[in-house]
């Protein structure tokens, strides 16, 4: 166990490897009760959150949910968040542990004058995410009421699992298909139990917080902190997608993220395999011919590809991809001392096959 935001949370059960190879080859099941709830309800609850948030959620149709960001008046990430649209007026805003309160505040801030209520919800809520190939088979005996075919990704439905009422949604952060059940603290053990028992036959194991880095990190998904700061736009992290120009209306953000968008960013994200058994930590330097031109954001062993990996940030016009036929592009990063070769790479390292 590990302390997190306030949190014990299980850095592994027992193998970190063996634990990200299960969700790659069948599933692992993930205790995630420290991210943060937020309801955001009443007839104005979408505008608000358009005003507040990057992403145009007044546009979400009910069942379905959004990647999206909160963002400081200077274009700066307060936090990445998802966004489900529970009903007409209600939506859950799922924050990172670390960054609720900071979350919560701004929400109830940016609401004031519309017709909406921003509250915190998540003492009421535990959180138990399955995720990999074979989740769904595992899930559906146990999801009363729900179609689980129907669930499409970033998409929700309320129903049962194990005989508890809860929100299921068919999001992740590990790159492989799952679902994320939302429930009521005293009904997560009996779900998690089940789901465990439902679960063995196919290969399913408890997993832990190491193996959900390396699985997000492999599947080139940002974590708060290290990728994504008030320090860094979504435009830097490659994650431009996200800020939704055309939605009717300011929000919070727009003027310094117009002027970022169209300068360009000041540094960008990019992917790097490491030429040696060696770990490029967070912090450590990445070298074009010994000059320092950027710092490595995350790095890890990478158990599907069999060396280690790393996203870096680097300076505007380091590690651009050669054109096909000139060769990889070769940096270094200083590790203790020593300059180890990286290549660069494009991301994601991982892509499962895409979702029907």
């Amino acid at each position: 166990m590990t302390s997190f935001a306030g949190w014990q949370m299980p850095l592994r059960y027992a193998s970190e490897t063996a634990e990200h190879q299960a969700v790659r080859r069948a599933a692992g099941l993930f205790d995630l009760s420290h991210m943060g709830e937020i309801l955001v309800s009443g007839p104005a609850a979408g505008p608000a959150l358009d005003y507040a948030l990057t992403g145009h959620l007044s546009a979400l149709r009910p069942g379905r949910a959004r990647y999206t960001m909160i963002c400081a008046e200077d274009g700066g990430v307060l936090d990445d968040l998802v966004v489900y649209r529970q009903d007409e007026d209600k939506f859950l805003v799922i924050a990172n542990a670390a960054n609720t309160d900071v979350v919560l505040a701004s929400l109830r801030d940016r609401a004031y004058g519309h017709d909406a209520r921003v509250s915190d919800a998540t003492g009421d809520y535990a959180l138990i995410a399955i995720q990999g190939p074979e989740a769904a088979g595992i899930l559906a005996p146990l999801a009363g009421g729900l179609d689980l075919a129907a669930i499409k990704y970033y998409a929700g439905a309320f129903g049962e699992v194990a005989g508890r009422k809860a929100w299921v949604a068919r999001t992740g952060y590990t790159g492989e298909d799952g679902f994320e059940v939302f429930c009521r603290p005293e009904d997560a053990e009996p779900i998690w139990s089940a789901l465990a028992r439902q679960g063995a036959p196919a290969g399913l194991v408890p997993a832990g917080l190491a193996a959900r880095d390396t699985l997000r990190l492999e599947a080139g998904m940002p974590l708060y902190g290290n990728e994504l700061g008030p320090d860094v736009t979504p435009f830097e992290a490659g994650l431009g997608r996200v800020v939704k120009f055309d939605k009717p209306g300011e929000f919070v953000g727009r003027e310094a993220l117009a002027a970022r968008a169209a300068s360009g960013p000041v540094k960008h994200l990019v992917g790097l395999t490491i030429q040696s058994r060696r770990i490029a930590r967070h912090g450590y330097p990445v070298l074009a011919d010994g000059r320092t031109c950027g710092a490595v954001t995350s790095g890890a062993p990478s158990p599907t590809l069999g060396v280690p990996i790393a996203m870096a940030y680097l300076e505007p016009g380091e590690g651009n991809r050669p054109q096909a036929g000139e060769g990889d592009h070769v940096l270094a990063v200083g590790i203790r001392g020593e300059a180890v070769p990286a290549h660069v790479e494009d991301l994601p390292f991982y892509r499962r096959r895409q979702l029907r």
